[in-house]
């Protein structure tokens, strides 16, 4: 018996069987478009490097020292009447800082004044007598003696004038030291002794400090290493000193506003710490360096003509630390290059061996490269091209939209 099956129960199955061989036919069309898509060689971008002026720069750390600095003394002892000058602020050179009891001063000056009277009045009767003597002498009314004695006399009188007006500018001198005056123009510190201390000139601590900061000094350390080696690349053709400008990084990590030059360096290396001293001088106007902060110089040693500048992401290190980038080779194959880059400028390595003028460094799709690799090189940042389909080819995904 032959069973009859309806005509509407026909229909799901045939529609399962052309779902099932549509599918199958978008896959199939989806893996060809997918492997016509991965032929060919990988798209790198890469730049063309050339020699140029790289500055060496250093960076290092310094101590703000002042521009001049001043002990404040006494130069006589006595007793400090008045203090004459406000703690913190500016003084001026030869202003008075501090007043010392003169009384005593002013009386040794009386009494080398009224020595002075007594010496000359001595003197001007030994020439008298002298002057008398001599026509006697001449006339042997006297002995010659006698005259001998009274030209002496007068010689030593004259002499004894001259030594008690020695003495009377001593004392002179002594008075005007009981007025402490300021010897350089700064910013004085705070006051040592009060009013009615007793001070002396041997005395170990000093009244006051005063303290130039405009401008100042910068105090810079150098390893005698980095010395050595700067030198050395000085000796070589293509490396010039650089300027004398230095730039200052704070404490905070900001900079400071002002450029400074170098003024001078040390000639002998510190034994203890191994370093050489660079001094550098900055204009402080505001007073923002103070004297004994910490601060990191940045200055242009010398100038290296024959580096190049390469991106930091073309450059990678190997297990030993040694840098390696990669470049277009012949026939456009990858070629790794062992370089030398000690140091980074921004953005940037500083290459100092390894790489040719005009050499192609990859620095995009370098992730997968193999030495001696196929590649298709492009300028860095170059887009990538997507081939549109040709008229009358079908993607997977259009078939199955049509699907």
């Amino acid at each position: 018996m032959h069973r009859i099956i309806p005509a509407g129960s026909r229909r799901p199955a045939f529609a399962l069987l052309s779902t099932t061989l549509l599918l199958a036919s978008c896959g199939s069309g989806g893996q060809t478009a997918q492997k016509k898509g991965a032929g060919g060689p990988p798209q790198v971008g890469f730049v063309v490097v050339q020699p140029g002026q790289v500055p060496v720069v250093a960076e290092l750390t310094g101590r703000v020292n002042p521009y001049q600095v001043s002990e404040i003394r006494p130069q006589v002892a006595g007793i400090v009447r008045k203090r004459l000058f406000t703690e913190g602020t500016i003084v001026r050179q030869g202003q008075t800082l501090y007043q010392i009891d003169p009384s005593l001063y002013s009386a040794s000056v009386a009494e080398a004044a009224a020595n002075l009277q007594n010496a000359q009045a001595n003197a001007e009767a030994t020439r008298i007598r002298a002057d008398r003597y001599k026509p006697l002498a001449e006339a042997e009314a006297v002995s010659k003696q006698d005259y001998t004695d009274a030209a002496a006399a007068a010689r030593q009188a004259r002499a004894q004038v001259a030594q008690t007006g020695a003495q009377l500018q001593t004392a002179r001198i002594n008075l005007h030291f009981t007025r402490v005056p300021a010897p350089i123009t700064g910013r004085i510190g705070r006051s040592l002794v009060t009013e009615g201390a007793l001070v002396t000139t041997n005395q170990a601590d000093p009244l006051a400090v005063i303290q130039r900061l405009d401008p100042i000094f910068v105090d810079i350390q150098q390893s005698s290493t980095e010395l050595l080696a700067l030198r050395r690349a000085l000796a070589q053709q293509g490396v010039t000193p650089g300027s004398a400008d230095v730039r200052l990084k704070l404490e905070d990590g900001s900079e400071y506003g002002t450029t400074g030059t170098v003024e001078f360096s040390e000639v002998m290396v510190d034994q203890n710490t191994g370093t050489v001293t660079l001094r550098a001088r900055f204009a402080n106007p505001e007073g923002m360096l103070l004297p004994g902060m910490f601060v990191r110089a940045v200055f242009t040693q010398a100038i290296d003509t024959r580096a190049f500048l390469v991106p930091q992401q073309a450059v990678s290190r190997d297990a030993r630390g040694a840098a390696q980038l990669w470049v277009v080779g012949p026939d456009n194959k990858a070629v790794r290059r062992d370089v030398t880059a000690e140091r980074t400028q921004g953005a940037y390595w500083v290459i100092t061996k390894g790489l040719n003028p005009g050499d192609k460094v990859i620095t995009q799709g370098i992730a997968n490269l193999k030495p001696n690799a196929d590649i298709r090189p492009v300028p860095a940042d170059t887009p990538q091209k997507i081939e549109q389909p040709r008229k009358g080819q079908d993607t997977g995904a259009s078939k199955s939209k049509g699907g």
